[in-house]
């Protein structure tokens, strides 16, 4: 319903830390209605240019706070609002090289209602890597 504005175009960068290039960030959406609490995240995924990134590869930031994947499940005082993006810095030695890429992002979050399977939304968008 909502997949089409997941993938924010603006903040998609590579990431520095002590003068190198660790990896880079996107911003993404819910393509859910509402908003959930970050313990309700099932899974995440990134691919650019056909590369997979586990989730053991990206660190989540809302407001001031990160957190690695795994410490989501633990998380129960952290709400990931509808229309508010998430900060996903995906560790990559060196980043991305500046220019287009194909990044497709898919997210599984787990609405009660929905059964075991959860909530699980695609898409795959062109972006363009700010220097």
């Amino acid at each position: 319903m909502f997949e089409n504005y997941m993938l924010l175009h603006r903040g998609f960068q590579n990431v520095k830390q002590d003068n190198k290039i660790i990896g880079f960030q996107i911003l993404v959406k819910i393509a859910y209605y509402r908003g959930i609490m970050l313990n309700l995240i099932g899974d995440f995924n990134v691919k650019v240019d056909g590369e997979e990134f586990t989730n053991d590869k990206i660190l989540i930031t809302v407001g001031k706070r990160t957190f690695t994947f795994a410490e989501t499940a633990t998380v129960k005082d952290v709400h990931w609002d509808f229309e508010k993006p998430l900060q996903l810095t995906v560790l990559k030695d060196g980043g991305l090289k500046p220019g287009e890429h194909e990044v497709t992002f898919t997210q599984n979050i787990k609405v009660s209602y929905m059964g075991q399977g959860g909530r699980i939304s695609t898409v795959t968008q062109k972006m363009a890597l700010v220097c």
